[in-house]
């Protein structure tokens, strides 16, 4: 009873361990993420930052001809740099808005595809973005599963957790033919005994995953 809790460390660490070599397979592309976040996002922000930069101009401009405010005060002679001015601000403003914007759909979806609970990652996002910007999403990205791959065997989708195919029963994580300890496709040597998996006797098994 005394190494139980050992052993449930280990064993989760191990899990771990597998899941980050999952993840290094990935072969994400900025783009082709991108493209995950809804379109109708992209295109709501773009048509509010178009927005934005019109009724800027707009106000800017009034200002100047009615002799009230504009922005920035010290160009009050010359509107049209003033505007211009005011358009860069704008424009700031917007892409941080719209990155954050982008970065929850983007959660929202990624979430979803990874197979976790994309309404409870996408609320924790929202509630921990205003505090802290961008704690949500490192959190997220620290804790994100990885994405569901083809069975070796049957091409299947499966869940990075299965340990076994639930079409074909392939074994998703091997054991060392040696120490009978878990390893994993990537592995050319037993990270436990050191055994050439390769070229050990069942290693053929391994190999094929």
């Amino acid at each position: 009873m005394t190494d139980y809790p050992q052993r449930v460390s280990d064993s989760f660490s191990e899990r771990l361990r597998l899941i980050r070599l999952r993840k290094r397979k990935e072969n994400l592309r900025f783009w082709e993420e991108f493209r995950i976040i809804p379109r109708w996002v992209v295109v709501l922000m773009i048509l509010l930052f178009l927005a934005a930069e019109i009724i800027a101009f707009m106000v800017n401009m009034s200002g100047f001809r009615n002799g009230g405010d504009i922005f920035p005060p010290d160009l009050r002679d010359d509107p049209v740099t003033a505007s211009v001015a005011l358009g860069g601000v704008v424009a700031i403003v917007s892409f941080f808005i719209a990155t954050m914007v982008f970065m929850i759909a983007y959660v929202n979806r990624d979430a979803s595809r990874r197979g976790m609970n994309s309404f409870l990652w996408t609320l924790l996002v929202l509630i921990l973005t205003p505090s802290s910007l961008v704690i949500g999403f490192v959190i997220y990205f620290l804790m994100r599963e990885p994405l569901p791959y083809p069975c070796p065997q049957c091409g299947s989708t499966v869940g990075a957790r299965f340990n076994f195919c639930p079409n074909c029963k392939c074994n998703l994580h091997p054991a060392c033919p040696q120490c009978k300890q878990e390893v994993t496709e990537l592995d050319k040597f037993c990270p436990y005994c050191g055994n050439d998996l390769k070229t050990s006797p069942g290693a053929e098994v391994i190999a094929s995953h």
